[in-house]
């Protein structure tokens, strides 16, 4: 993501202090000063500072949400799928730890806890490509019969640390054993 524009350069350093500081560490004047901009500029863009949140968050997600679906097939068996989408993730990430500290935070805040509500309980109108897949792999019967919550901590859950592990350079994952790895979370939940 190139962030060569002022609203861009506002996402790159509200990202940026937000992954260092946390939310409530990052106050939009210091955003707008990281960013080379006036500290009234930032309001042109964004109305306030949950909407900046919400906004970068988004884009993020879109922009994980397409390398997550490049070269995905729901034609493919359950486990063939599941594996490309554990392998992406992590591929993902590791190539963008910045963009993974900014998510993490997002999904620890009370906006994350907000948006899992509402995927939870299908109040967001969007695709979710976890939740069709665990459903289509419950009803075949070649994963575990569980809510599809503890699928998903069962199945994603270590490679958050694993993520973080890496990040702290406590772990190296190479292509070896990410695969390792993805194939040790699909045991943990099929049948």
């Amino acid at each position: 993501m190139e962030r060569t524009d002022k609203r861009g350069k506002i996402f790159q350093a509200a990202m940026e202090l937000i992954a260092e500081r946390g939310f409530h560490g990052a106050p939009m004047a210091m955003i707008a000063e990281r960013a080379g901009v006036a500290a009234g500029t930032i309001y042109r863009y964004f109305d306030n500072k949950d909407i900046l949140i919400t906004e970068l968050y988004s884009e993020l997600e879109e922009e994980l949400r397409s390398a997550l679906e490049e070269g995905y097939s729901v034609a493919k068996p359950i486990r063939e799928r599941f594996l490309h989408l554990g392998i992406a993730i992590l591929r993902y990430f590791i190539a963008h730890p910045l963009y993974f500290r900014y998510i993490e935070q997002y999904h620890n805040s009370p906006y994350g806890v907000s948006l899992r509500r509402d995927m939870i309980m299908s109040k967001i109108g969007k695709h979710n490509i976890f939740k069709d897949l665990f459903e289509q792999g419950i009803e075949q019967q070649v994963m575990k019969d569980l809510p599809i919550t503890v699928i998903f901590a069962l199945a994603f859950g270590p490679l958050l640390v694993l993520l973080k592990d890496h990040i702290h350079g406590f772990v190296i994952l190479d292509d070896g054993l990410i695969r390792q790895v993805i194939d040790s979370c699909w045991d943990a939940i099929r049948r």
